[in-house]
């Protein structure tokens, strides 16, 4: 009997020798038994189902830490919950860069200015199969912070919504009932607009224009060609016009030119005949004056000749200039005052 029970203690002994043993390979072997780590405290406002303690702490991908405590805090008088979520950050895998070297002073303080800088936790999807939660930090500049216990024992890192979260809110705050109404209303218009006899009659009269257009355009397609013809007969014969007139005009032009050039020749002529005459009866006009008085009538017939033969000249000068400037005029004649 006494060696029965010798066998039991020996069995239990073992038993328990194996316990210790996997405790002593999973607590040592893992090394958070010599290990420092850093607590911070999270505050989610939505729901964190999924994540669950020793869910793993990433920032931007690499695991820095773990997820060490999750508690329930209820307050009866305000009627509020709260679920503090305690994580524990590995220091040697969180270092502050402070240009040439790496500070190691007070996590407050790192925390503090990192805070600042913009760091924030976020629930993030570890496995879309199993639906479990991890925690994400990473740098969000300019988004709020709202701490819940700014002055507690641990530091507390803020938080904001994840993108499920986001959009949960925004399904939330959609007016289902309103669409769903205006989606009817939408439905039974159309369904008035499909059975309305005015669309069946619209429809059959648009069929009638359609073909009267149809025909329209087959009769225009029959006329046009001829009057395509037409028009190409008319641009030829007006190409012809314009290469006679072209032809007509040449001459025309070289006649006037050297009717102008003859008639310069004879203005100028003139003139020079009129300037001679002009200095004879001049003379005359003086030798008369030495010999007759200035009241004789020979004396004033002279000067009255002498001065229609002055304007004569005068004019035929000024009618040789205007043919220089002007050699036109001779067909059109001079335009009125204040014409070029």
């Amino acid at each position: 009997m006494a060696k029965q029970a010798n066998r039991m203690m020996i069995g239990g002994f073992v038993v328990i020798a194996v316990v210790l043993l996997a405790a002593s390979l999973v607590v040592f072997g893992s090394g958070k038994f010599f290990k420092k780590t850093n607590k911070y405290v999270l505050f989610f406002d939505g729901s964190i189902k999924g994540l669950s303690v020793g869910a793993p702490v990433l920032f931007q991908g690499v695991q820095i830490g773990s997820v060490e405590s999750i508690v329930l805090r209820v307050d009866p008088k305000e009627s509020r919950t709260e679920i503090p979520v305690i994580i524990e950050i590995e220091p040697d895998k969180f270092q502050v860069d402070e240009g040439d070297r790496i500070t190691h002073r007070n996590p407050r303080e790192n925390a503090q200015k990192l805070i600042e800088a913009g760091l924030r936790a976020v629930l993030a999807m570890q496995s879309f199969i199993t639906g479990q939660l991890m925690i994400e930090l990473d740098f969000h500049p300019g988004s709020p912070v709202h701490l819940r216990s700014p002055k507690g024992d641990l530091i507390e890192i803020p938080t904001i919504p994840s993108t499920t979260e986001r959009l949960a809110s925004a399904l939330q705050n959609l007016d289902l009932e309103g669409m769903e109404k205006n989606l009817t209303n939408t439905l039974a218009g159309i369904d008035r607009l499909v059975n309305d006899p005015d669309l069946k009659a619209g429809i059959g009269e648009l069929k009638g224009v359609l073909s009267d257009a149809r025909r329209l355009v087959q009769n225009l397609d029959a006329r046009v060609g001829p009057l395509a013809d037409d028009l190409d007969a008319t641009v030829q014969d007006t190409r012809k016009l314009v290469k006679n007139l072209d032809g007509q005009v040449k001459p025309l032009v070289d006649n006037v030119n050297k009717t102008v050039e003859d008639f310069d020749k004879l203005a100028r002529d003139a003139d020079a005949r009129l300037g001679s005459l002009t200095n004879s009866l001049d003379k005359t006009l003086a030798g008369a004056r030495d010999v007759l008085s200035q009241d004789a009538p020979l004396i004033v017939e002279l000067e009255a000749t002498l001065k229609e033969i002055s304007d004569a000249a005068r004019s035929i000068r000024q009618l040789a200039n205007t043919l220089d400037q002007q050699p036109e005029a001779l067909i059109q004649g001079r335009g009125k005052s204040g014409e070029k």
